[in-house]
């Protein structure tokens, strides 16, 4: 098993969504990373791992900027940004939820999970 990283409930505003009122009046998205690497050689050193802000900063561009119709979309988009921000990211699994996805029944939450290896 591969060394991990999460960085958990990154929040963003976006307009993705099917519906008009989604495009238009836009809500709140949040991200899940988990990431794999290799983190044997770490020593202590940030050049040996991956710099988190730099990462939350990549994941709420992509909430905020360039509305799809889909969550899955989205999800795909970050992970494969995801993938090429850093050659030590070896696979990569992005959440993304919509808690206030406009469904005809009260929910929680409502979430897309894809994965890529590089």
């Amino acid at each position: 098993m591969k060394d991990q990283i999460s960085i958990i409930g990154i929040k963003g505003f976006g307009h993705h969504g099917v519906l008009e009122s989604e495009r238009n009046n836009g809500q709140e998205f949040i991200v899940d990373l988990n990431l794999e690497l290799n983190l044997q050689q770490l020593k202590d050193d940030l050049d040996n791992t991956v710099d988190y802000s730099k990462l939350v900063e990549l994941v709420s561009f992509e909430i905020s900027n360039n509305p799809v119709n889909l969550i899955e979309t989205l999800a795909d988009r970050i992970a494969v940004k995801v993938l090429s921000y850093d050659q030590k990211i070896e696979l990569v699994s992005v959440t993304v939820h919509k808690p206030s996805a406009p469904v005809d029944s009260k929910v929680t939450d409502i979430s897309v999970t894809v994965s890529k290896v590089k």
